[in-house]
């Protein structure tokens, strides 16, 4: 069974290699997948809160989420990825970066240099704009900032109270406040992270 992907404005496509990791044979297309993914994270959110409190900022946490978050959908889970992508850095740098942010991030948390708020939601930002991996690049930068915001005893983010994987306006201004942060201004991005779900 071949696996069409019908990807959202913004996605990161996979390459014919990355697609072929899918482990469970039965997915077909990106309905099917985005639910499979959403339990494989649901499995991982119940095994943080079995974790005993350990630093999240580090490489090898990093990487050990991300594994956990997907590792029933795709043979490549927790690695780096290997590959150009329509975003993100050169594949050689992922790992010094993705380093530089765990300690620029560390910093300021110790001088308390913005509020924590904005210290996660620019984290958030930095991770996604790296890009570490072949997929699921948003949703584990999201998980790693509420994270953050938890182990620092405050609460998670809301994320705009929808759907952030499957192209709806919330996933619009979601997108828009991301291209904001890349032209440093931050205001959009820090006001959707705790904005509640608009409805018509």
């Amino acid at each position: 069974m071949g696996l069409n992907l019908d990807y959202p404005p913004d996605a990161t496509p996979l390459d014919p290699d990355e697609a072929a990791g899918l482990i469970p044979a039965h997915i077909s297309n990106h309905r099917q997948l985005n639910e499979w993914e959403a339990a494989n994270i649901l499995k991982a959110e119940a095994w943080l809160r079995t974790r005993r409190r350990t630093d999240i900022l580090t490489l090898d946490f990093v990487c050990l989420l991300h594994k956990r978050m997907f590792d029933e959908t795709w043979k490549w889970a927790g690695m780096f990825r290997t590959t150009e992508k329509n975003i993100g850095i050169d594949p050689a740098h992922i790992a010094p970066r993705t380093r530089d942010l765990c300690e620029d991030v560390k910093m300021q948390l110790a001088d308390q240099t913005l509020p924590l708020d904005e210290i996660a939601a620019r984290f958030h930002h930095r991770l996604v704009s790296i890009h570490p991996f072949a997929n699921g690049n948003g949703r584990h930068a999201r998980l790693m900032a509420d994270l953050l915001l938890i182990r620092n005893g405050a609460p998670r983010f809301i994320w705009g109270e929808d759907n952030l994987v499957t192209d709806n306006e919330v996933r619009r201004r979601y997108i828009a406040a991301l291209k904001a942060a890349d032209a440093r201004d931050y205001a959009p991005l820090l006001k959707f992270v705790r904005s509640e779900h608009q409805t018509a």
